[in-house]
């Protein structure tokens, strides 16, 4: 991430889907770490999440009581810096210094890996029961517990606590007055080609009056930032068939021994079908079999400016987090029951791409994890409570409080779509999704190549470099992190 996660951004990683929704209000009590920390040993258990999460503190911790947790333990939840990449200085800050306080962070997925590796935070193997563990690392979310787990050893370090993924929105009106059916063709659980959506999405736009009558068919993210390179560039490459480093095996790595893989067809393709998205078949290094759907704003995208067309009814589809849902369910310009979601689309199918973990339906994978502090004074208390959030109830309780995806795709599958408010209309995309994902490649040298991959992808969505130009230096340059 550039240092910016996308999930800030909207998303961020992984993005939580609520921040925009509370971002005024949640700004002024938003405090960094390092200016909430003490050191008190007969104190609650402090964690450190989202905002948002103070504002249902009272349900959360009650949730966690009625799962059993002994009602001695005394907990509080403190809000975290709004931006990702700040949260993560506090908690270093907090490390280095050896405070015990917090006695439990909520950490990135994004970066949680790095913190693992370098031993910052607790072995939770050595430390969760076994009916826990055997429940976090079988029935959890693969792509969540892996980049909760050390890359080598496979040891478990940190409890996912909500995945996030995004998805296709769309104008069901829209769509169904240009004459096609998504209810009759499963849009929701059955994902389409780039080319069928592409051509869908072209149609619908020119039968409703172009771009006289609306200003994209299509938006999504492609300015130069962490989101680029982590998540929408990841996914659509990974749909093609195309990977940074290889088979999915060497995600997180070995660094140094891993192929370098991004200077090939697959990934031109996917560059190439961009710039037709933004630009036309016709214009240069663009794909000639896709059509234009959008314009040349997607270059300076991040989530909330790619959002707030979709919103406001001036574009019919648009790739986001599940966060635009309750937006939408508020402040959208359109009949809310008539905002749609399918998964997104793929370039070939699965398990037909160069590597293993590609082609098909791809979705970024963000979201949060529970990790504990090695610095805390109560240790037992703090683990008693990480096993808390893991009782099915309490993800439900979540979920239905905040709308936070439980890392359990079971329990998705269990929820009642009539308690989960918005989100209800949404659980069929929601599970095929989340079997769907792809994690960035996070090693330690991530913070250091993702700027330089979305730098290279920004420049070839622009035109200022042709794929194949862009995806040579980009190689160079991955060559050299992977051997610093």
């Amino acid at each position: 991430m550039v240092d910016t996660d996308p999930q800030r951004d909207s998303k961020r990683s992984g993005v939580s889907r609520r921040r925009f929704v509370q971002a005024a209000g949640a700004s002024g009590v938003m405090v960094g770490v390092a200016g909430c920390l003490g050191d008190d040993d007969d104190g609650p258990i402090e964690i450190t999440m989202d905002g948002e999460w103070v504002e249902i503190e009272d349900e959360v911790i009650q949730s966690l009581y009625d799962a059993g947790l002994d009602e001695g333990i005394e907990v509080e939840i403190l809000p975290g810096d709004f931006e990702t990449g700040e949260r993560r200085a506090d908690f270093t800050s907090a490390l280095d210094a050896g405070r015990g306080s917090p006695d439990i962070f909520m950490m990135d997925s994004g970066w949680t890996i790095p913190f693992i590796v370098r031993e910052q935070i607790v072995n939770l193997e050595e430390e969760l029961s076994a009916d826990v563990l055997n429940t976090v690392q079988n029935d959890y979310l693969d792509a969540a517990v892996d980049t909760a787990s050390h890359p080598e050893t496979g040891d478990l370090y940190g409890v996912p606590l909500f995945p996030d993924y995004p998805m296709m929105h769309y104008r069901k009106d829209l769509v169904e007055e240009a004459g096609y059916d998504p209810e009759g063709e499963n849009w929701a659980t059955e994902p389409m080609s780039w080319q069928e959506f592409a051509e869908m999405a072209a149609d619908v736009w020119e039968y409703h009056g172009g771009e006289d009558e609306f200003d994209y068919a299509f938006t999504t993210q492609g300015d130069n930032y962490e989101g680029t390179s982590c998540c929408t560039f990841n996914e659509l490459m990974t749909s093609m068939g195309g990977a940074y480093f290889g088979d999915h095996e060497n995600l997180f790595g070995p660094v140094g021994e891993r192929p370098i893989t991004v200077n090939e067809e697959p990934v031109h393709d996917a560059l190439r079908m961009m710039r037709s998205f933004m630009y036309g078949p016709d214009a240069d290094n663009a794909h000639p079999d896709f059509p234009k759907i959008s314009t040349s704003d997607l270059v300076e995208f991040t989530e909330e400016p790619s959002r707030e067309p979709f919103t406001g009814g001036n574009a019919i589809f648009h790739r986001n987090w599940p966060y635009v849902i309750p937006i939408n369910a508020e402040d959208a310009a359109f009949d809310f029951e008539d905002h749609a979601a399918m998964p997104l689309p793929y370039g070939v199918e699965a398990g037909q791409g160069n590597y293993a973990g590609t082609g098909g339906t791809a979705h970024a994978l963000g979201g949060w994890h529970l990790t504990v502090n090695p610095n805390t004074s109560q240790l037992e208390e703090a683990i008693q409570v990480v096993e808390a959030f893991v009782s099915e109830d309490v993800m439900l309780s979540n979920f239905e409080l905040g709308g936070y995806i439980p890392p359990s795709p079971d329990v998705i599958e269990q929820a009642d779509p009539d308690a989960v408010g918005p989100m209800g209309r949404f659980l069929d995309t929601l599970a095929v999704v989340g079997e769907n994902t792809v994690p960035r490649p996070v090693t330690a040298v991530w913070p250091e190549q993702s700027p330089l991959i979305s730098s290279e992808i920004h420049d070839a969505y622009l035109g200022d470099k042709t794929p194949e130009e862009a995806m040579a230096e980009l190689e160079d340059q991955l060559e050299t992190t992977e051997e610093a």
